[in-house]
């Protein structure tokens, strides 16, 4: 009996030394980069000047921490494969290699990265090649094939000094909602709700993990685009996961642009606020700002409680001023031959153009820069050799704030002027609509545009407000409208009055056809509409014209599409042009009474545009 006594005795110390980690204290640091938007190279190949930031400052930081913390995880949260020439050209020019993304996190020895919804606009060509040349785990649970098992790897495992830290990977699910069914074939996108409720306890059953992280490529603020916390398929889930599916410590939010230091969002009273979880434990919500200006750095300190037998955890973090660190020169390095190689892509002339149009007057009415995209659409529309159907009716808004072309003093358009021209890489569709559904379309563009005028003093842009008072951005500190500018949609083809004096759904009048044809409800026409507007994003087509959802997605209303993304079109129409190019408003739109639209404007453009200190 006393052998046997003794043995269990042993037994059990040997448990409880097993149970217990070698180290009674670890220090974790993540560090988190999102939506860099292909800002690899400390260079605007747009402008042709340097940038302050770029993921070759960010390298900077990352050794830094690195060299202070061994265990250390660096994260991206997606949308790598948009946003400047550098990566369009590995996109879709320079493909005969390993695209520049997969060099630069793959250098970087990144341990985890995660799918924005501007990596699967790339479309499977690009995104397929790239996440099988990138070594660390791709993540994303919440992108399934039709039976159910996930495109991607739904979550990964790491171990730093005895702790096991798993991160789950999700996306915005709206991709439905913006993109054409072409660029995610093989896909569905589920509510990231859900998705965290069925992957959360499968995570902690088998891999019984000491820190559980969540990598969303989602925003913050869901209330966004007005829903609420109980819209199925939220854009913009990250907080509600936290405050919905117990067990995160973590999340790294992106998509939103916003930068997020550890507190989560009140939208009701627009304040930060801490974020619990259904079992009142605090979750910690960060988020990088885009193209690399601030990266959250995360502390956590892991302390070995022996009557819980588990960790306890603290967590500290802050969002780090990228511009405050020097290029990382064996980085740069690594990728001067092909910065070379855009350069030269990028500087290659295409035209001419007489004056210069910029999308500032696009924010108030009719506009040179708008007209000018909506004529091409209309041009590129009856080119039979295109794929497309001839176009009645064009669609398009501004779809940067602040753009200007061309950037020469003399007039001569180059490649890059075609990314402040058009800044996304959306396809052309041609799609037929009812008058009527024109009409609704245009009603639900300018109920988020403009506000309802009364008097000259009041706003002409329809901004967020709460108690009769401004919203301002909590980063920016500039108001927020009702809408982002990109759903700003305005038509050619048809002549048309927006009475701002209207109450919202009630402003719209169509005179007639352009060329002159009586403008008829009833009658069917063919629009030129961009990829984006024509999966419903932002929502004109399906809450506006009344269309049914299925019928969207599912493009039966399309009669025609590219088969390039718009921006190729758009230069090739460039450099068609025998002559310079001269633009104008083309005058088919006006906003009325002209008195209060002129004031309205006058107030806001400061608001939108505030001078230069």
């Amino acid at each position: 009996m006393k052998r046997i006594a003794l043995l269990i005795c042993i037994a059990m110390i040997s448990m409880t030394a097993f149970a217990q980690p070698a180290a009674k204290s670890v220090a974790l640091t993540f560090i988190e980069t999102s939506d860099v938007h292909g800002a690899i190279y400390p260079y605007d190949f747009v402008s042709a000047k340097p940038t302050a930031t770029s993921l070759a400052q960010a390298v900077s930081l990352i050794a830094e921490e690195r060299a202070a913390n061994p265990n250390t995880i660096l994260v991206d949260d997606g949308d790598s494969l948009q946003g400047t020439p550098m990566v369009y050209y590995y996109n879709f020019e320079k493909t005969d290699v390993a695209h520049v993304w997969a060099q630069a996190v793959n250098y970087l020895k990144y341990d985890f990265v995660g799918v924005g919804n501007h990596d699967i606009e790339a479309g499977h060509a690009v995104y397929d090649k790239l996440y099988q040349d990138i070594k660390a785990p791709v993540l994303c649970a919440n992108a399934v094939k039709p039976d159910g098992t996930p495109y991607f790897k739904p979550y990964s495992v790491i171990v730093k000094d005895g702790v096991k830290i798993a991160v789950l990977g999700m996306i915005t699910p709206k991709i439905p909602d913006w993109l054409p069914p072409q660029f995610w074939t093989g896909m569905e996108f589920e509510d990231m709700v859900d998705c965290a409720k069925k992957w959360v306890p499968i995570i902690q059953a088998k891999e019984k993990p000491d820190v559980l992280i969540g990598l969303f490529h989602a925003g913050v603020d869901y209330t966004y685009g007005n829903v609420t916390a109980d819209t199925k398929f939220n854009e913009n889930a990250a907080q509600l996961v936290a405050q919905k599916v117990p067990g995160f410590d973590i999340i790294f939010a992106g998509h939103d642009h916003s930068g997020w230091d550890g507190m989560g969002w009140d939208p009701a009273n627009k304040k930060k606020v801490d974020i619990k979880d259904p079992n009142g434990k605090t979750v910690y919500i960060y988020g990088a700002l885009n193209a690399a200006r601030k990266v959250p750095v995360v502390n956590m300190s892991l302390d070995w409680n022996a009557d819980t037998n588990a960790w306890d955890k603290r967590v500290r973090g802050a969002l780090v001023d990228i511009s405050k660190y020097a290029t990382d020169p064996e980085f740069t390095a690594q990728f001067d031959e092909a910065s070379a190689a855009v350069k030269a892509w990028v500087d290659r002339p295409i035209g001419k153009m007489d004056g210069k149009i910029t999308t500032r007057e696009s924010m108030f009415g009719d506009s040179a820069f708008v007209d000018l995209i909506h004529r091409i659409q209309l041009d590129l529309s009856k080119d039979p050799a295109i794929g497309l159907a001839p176009a009645d009716i064009s669609f398009a808004a501004p779809l940067s704030a602040d753009a200007y072309i061309p950037t020469s003093t003399d007039g001569t358009l180059y490649v890059r002027d075609m990314f402040n021209l058009y800044v996304y890489e959306n396809f052309l569709y041609t799609m037929t609509m009812t008058g009527k559904q024109v009409k609704d379309f245009l009603e639900y563009s300018y109920r988020f545009w403009f506000d309802t005028m009364a008097k000259e003093g009041d706003h002409l842009i329809a901004f967020q407000k709460k108690d009769g008072q401004l919203v301002l951005d909590n980063r920016t500190n500039m108001p927020l409208t009702q809408t982002r500018y990109y759903n700003y949609d305005s038509a050619a083809g048809i002549n048309y009055f927006v009475d701002v004096s209207q109450p919202a759904g009630q402003r719209v009048e169509i005179t007639s056809m352009s060329d002159g044809r009586i403008f008829n409800p009833d009658e069917t026409y063919t629009v030129a509409i961009n990829s984006y507007r024509g999966s419903n994003g932002g929502g004109h087509l399906v809450q506006g014209a009344g269309l049914d959802p299925t019928v969207v997605r599912t493009m039966k209303l399309v009669n025609g599409a590219t088969t390039k993304d718009l921006r190729y079109f758009l230069l090739k129409w460039f450099e068609a042009q025998e002559d310079t190019v001269t633009v104008s408003p083309i005058g088919n739109w006006m906003v009325v009474p002209e008195n209060l639209a002129a004031s309205g404007a006058a107030l806001d453009y400061p608001l939108l545009y505030p001078p230069k200190k």
